[in-house]
């Protein structure tokens, strides 16, 4: 139990429904829904809606999502993978002939094809009661008539002025008084409230075809893109089962690739080969072996992962033979010599996670990938594009290289807990590329050090990324010395490193409790 002479968070807890999300308006949302008789994946799309509104530097209708839900908290797990792929016209020839080495991060190039707006039909068809007629209300309302902005927000939209200053349309749509929005202004988004009420009318095809998809297509394709009709309306959402492995006598599933769910699971193997406990939670001893799990982890996904359509992905192969070929390899004295690996950075993710009172369970997360994605607007409809597509390589023979119709690979990735196979803990840390980490972290804080959910997601955290150990100003100064005298290169990092939602289910007390991140605007709420 928390010292309650200190300022922190409870965890929350509640007996039928629960929801954690990073706005309370979200999370009030998914539990109006429940409380009508919405289910959990309802309520997962309404919330998200709706922070496609409020929270618009993290996700939108222009970007992807993924979700893994299990029916009754007990059934077949089903993965979602709603990512969306590069036009059909963008090969690495194209790219390498204009002299064009990276994906530029503002480019029309960046965009790929959005793919929220079709998982989350899949999605309602699948495991929803209701439909986006009425689960786009609150999204609509927040759009046309307006919504406060929260405090992580404005802190946002300050940092990426800059980036909006030189967008197209960011001006007009995210900057109506010409500087970033503070907390408390009121936002009004009247082209996007017209686009989604068209989509509460005609659904996914109204986005994919129609006036809605030759304004996106006519935008980028003004700018250099090589967008088409045609690669809108050939969009689908792919359904699939998830990939796992165990700790601590626990199951934990993710999304397969293209997702980088694999990369967590990489990290748990090699650290279960470690005593966890013999060290203290906030010590020099975990932070390292962390960080060493996390370095071979992503070295991994650089050379092997990228979408299976085009590239032979051996998951079993690769989540016994990284942790064994390494972990033994891992020195508490100094670091492994790894070959240095460079992924773009994203930062900005919306995750949400929910359980309803049939305890059906959806971890679901959502995406525009950088902070105000590509900062590109389509002209008339309000519709921020994300900025996925930077993520490609342009190498040809790189796994992860562009292609017509390929998936890039992601960062975005909601996980969830089994026993037994049953569910225990949906839950996701957001952050781009620390979310891997970001979850291995909160789940070892809970099953090696103890922790409750709410402090699992408080406790300080790091990311070992471009060979510098990037720490929050939480950790401190006696372990980062420590860590330095390992031979690590720190820093401190601003903004703090994701946020993080997670839903613990007590089977047998009938019971649910949960915790949100104050990194971001973090609500959980229950009834």
């Amino acid at each position: 139990m928390r010292n309650f002479h200190f300022p922190s968070r409870s965890t929350v807890h509640a007996q039928n429904a629960m929801v954690a999300t990073s706005h309370p308006l979200a999370a009030l949302t998914a539990i109006e829904v429940m409380r009508a008789g919405g289910t959990a994946a309802d309520a997962a799309v309404a919330a998200c809606a709706l922070l496609g509104v409020i929270e618009p530097q993290s996700t939108g209708i222009g970007g992807d999502c993924f979700a893994l839900i299990q029916p009754r908290g007990e059934g077949k797990i089903v993965a979602y993978n709603g990512s969306g792929r590069a036009p059909m016209a963008a090969t690495a020839e194209w790219y390498l002939e204009h002299n064009i080495k990276a994906i530029p991060l503002t480019s029309p190039h960046a965009v790929t094809i959005p793919g929220a707006v079709d998982a989350w039909t899949v999605i309602l068809r699948d495991h929803g009661k209701f439909g986006l007629d009425s689960l786009l209300q609150p999204a609509i309302k927040a759009a046309e008539e307006g919504y406060v902005v929260a405090p992580r927000i404005a802190f946002d939209w300050k940092n990426q002025f800059d980036k909006l200053k030189k967008g197209t349309n960011t001006g007009r749509y995210l900057l109506p008084r010409g500087r970033p929005a503070v907390a408390g202004d009121v936002i009004r988004q009247s082209e996007l409230g017209q686009t989604l009420r068209a989509i509460e009318k005609d659904g996914r095809d109204a986005f994919y075809k129609g006036p809605i998809a030759e304004d996106m297509v006519e935008t980028l394709r003004a700018i250099g893109g090589l967008h088409t009709l045609d690669d809108f309306a050939a969009h689908t959402t792919e359904t699939t089962v998830p990939i796992g492995t165990m700790y601590k006598g626990l199951d934990v599933w993710q999304c397969p690739p293209n997702g980088p769910g694999i990369t967590m699971l990489v990290m748990l193997n090699i650290l279960s080969r470690f005593d966890l406990t013999k060290f203290p939670a906030m010590s020099v001893e975990r932070f390292h072996l962390e960080a060493e799990a996390a370095r071979v982890a992503y070295m991994m996904r650089e050379q092997h992962i990228g979408d299976p359509a085009f590239v032979k992905v051996d998951v079993a192969r690769i989540l016994t033979e990284f942790a064994e070929q390494y972990a033994g390899k891992i020195r508490m004295d100094r670091l492994l010599d790894l070959p240095k690996v460079s992924p773009p950075m994203n930062p900005s993710t919306v995750y949400i996670t929910v359980v309803d009172k049939d305890r059906n369970v959806c971890s679901f997360i959502n995406s525009i990938a950088h902070a105000f994605g590509s900062a590109i607007v389509s002209n008339k409809t309000g519709i921020l594009l994300q900025n996925r597509g930077a993520g490609f390589r342009v190498q040809p023979g790189h796994p992860n290289c562009i292609a017509p119709g390929k998936r890039p690979l992601h960062t975005i990735i909601p996980s969830l807990v089994t026993k037994a196979g049953r569910a225990l803990m949906p839950f996701g840390v957001m952050g781009g590329q620390y979310q891997p980490v970001g979850q291995v972290h909160v789940l070892t804080n809970m099953l090696d050090y103890g922790c409750d959910v709410q402090e699992a997601i408080d406790m300080p955290r790091g990311l070992h990324y471009e060979n510098i150990y990037q720490l929050e100003d939480g950790v401190p100064a006696d372990i980062v010395e420590g860590l330095k005298k390992l031979g690590h290169q720190t820093t401190r990092i601003v903004p703090p490193l994701g946020g993080g939602q997670a839903i613990w289910i007590d089977w047998e007390k009938g019971t649910l409790t949960g915790g949100s991140d104050p990194r971001k605007d973090g609500c959980a709420l229950g009834y």
